[in-house]
C-alpha cells in the first residue's frame, strides 16, 4: 500500500509539473483521432492506389479509406502509404483503432482538427523548451540527483552542441529562461519540416514532454527506447527505490515506446520523396 502511495504522489507531482506544458487544444485533438474503440474487422483485403495527382490512397476491399472528417485519407508518397496500410492488414478479428498510431497522424495532418498553420504548430513546439523534461533538476534526493547528471546532461549537451544553442537547467518550477536566440534557431529549424511532419513531431514531444528528447529521437541520437527512459527517469528511479504496480508499468512503457516510434517514423516517412521498388 505504501508504494502504491509513493507512486500514486509521483505521478501526481509529474502531472503537476506538466499540467501548463500540454496544450489542451493539440491534446484534444491527438486524443479525438486516436479513436479508443474497438469493432469487429468488416474487410478482407488491403490495397494501395495511386492517384493522378501523385498522392496514395487506401483501399479495404474496395472502399476507400477516409479520415473521422470524412476526407479520403491520401498520403503524400508510397512508404508513409505502405506503413498505414501495414497498420490496417496488421488487425485481427477485432480492430482496435488505439493501436494504429500511423493512422492517427495522417487523419490529424489531414483534418486538421485544430485548425493551424505551420508557423502556429512551430510556436505550440518552442513553447515545450520552456518547461521541458529535461531541463527540471531537483535537489534531493542526492541519487536522483546524480542520475538526472549522468543521463539528460549529456543529451542537453548534445542539442546544444548540435544547433549551437543554449537552453540551460533549473531546479526552480519556472525552469530556466530559454534565451530569444535560441527559440530563433529552433525557430529557422523547425521551417524546415513540412506540415505532416511537424504532425509528427508535435506528437512525439506531447510523448515525451520534451523538445529536448524528441529532436535527438529523431536525429537518431537516442534510441526510442532510450529516449522513453529519459522521458520517466525520476519515476524509473522511484520504482528502482520501491518496486512497481504489478503489470501497470510495463503496459504504460510499452505503449509509451509504441506512440514515441510511431511519431518519430512518421516524421521521417512524411518527409520521403523515393519511391519503393518491390
Amino acid at each position: 500500500m505504501l508504494r502504491n502511495i509513493l507512486l500514486f504522489n509521483i505521478g501526481l507531482r509529474n502531472a503537476l509539473l506538466h499540467s501548463k506544458r500540454l496544450p489542451t487544444k493539440q491534446l484534444r485533438s491527438f486524443v479525438k483521432y486516436s479513436t479508443a474503440s474497438e469493432r469487429k474487422r468488416f474487410y478482407k483485403t488491403v490495397s494501395l492506389s495511386q492517384c493522378d495527382d501523385g498522392l496514395y490512397e487506401i483501399n479495404l476491399d474496395k472502399a476507400k479509406l477516409k479520415t473521422p472528417g470524412g476526407k479520403l485519407l491520401t498520403l503524400p508518397n508510397e512508404a508513409l502509404a505502405i506503413a498505414v496500410a501495414t497498420e490496417w492488414d496488421a488487425q485481427q478479428d477485432i480492430l482496435k483503432f488505439y493501436t494504429m498510431h500511423m493512422t492517427t497522424l495522417c487523419n490529424t495532418a489531414i483534418d486538421n482538427p485544430t485548425l493551424r498553420d505551420e508557423d502556429q504548430m512551430i510556436s505550440a513546439a518552442l513553447k515545450y523548451l520552456e518547461t521541458d523534461t529535461v531541463c527540471y533538476r531537483v535537489e534531493e534526493p542526492y541519487g536522483l540527483v546524480d542520475l538526472q547528471m549522468n543521463e539528460w546532461e549529456p543529451v542537453l549537451q548534445w542539442i546544444e552542441s548540435r544547433y549551437n544553442v543554449t537552453i540551460g537547467s533549473s531546479s526552480s518550477i519556472l525552469g530556466p529562461e530559454i534565451p530569444e536566440a535560441t527559440k530563433d534557431t529552433f525557430r529557422q529549424h523547425l521551417k524546415s519540416y513540412n506540415y505532416w511532419s511537424l504532425t509528427g513531431l508535435e506528437y512525439v514531444i506531447n510523448q515525451l514532454k520534451s523538445v529536448v528528447l524528441a529532436l535527438a529521437t529523431i536525429d537518431r541520437h537516442v534510441s526510442v527506447e532510450k529516449a522513453v527512459l529519459l522521458s520517466r527517469l525520476e519515476e524509473e528511479y522511484q520504482i528502482r527505490q520501491w518496486g512497481n504496480v504489478e503489470w501497470a508499468h510495463d503496459y504504460d512503457l510499452y505503449e509509451l515506446r509504441a506512440r514515441t516510434a510511431a511519431g518519430a517514423l512518421f516524421v521521417q516517412l512524411s518527409s520521403e520523396t523515393s519511391s519503393l521498388q518491390r
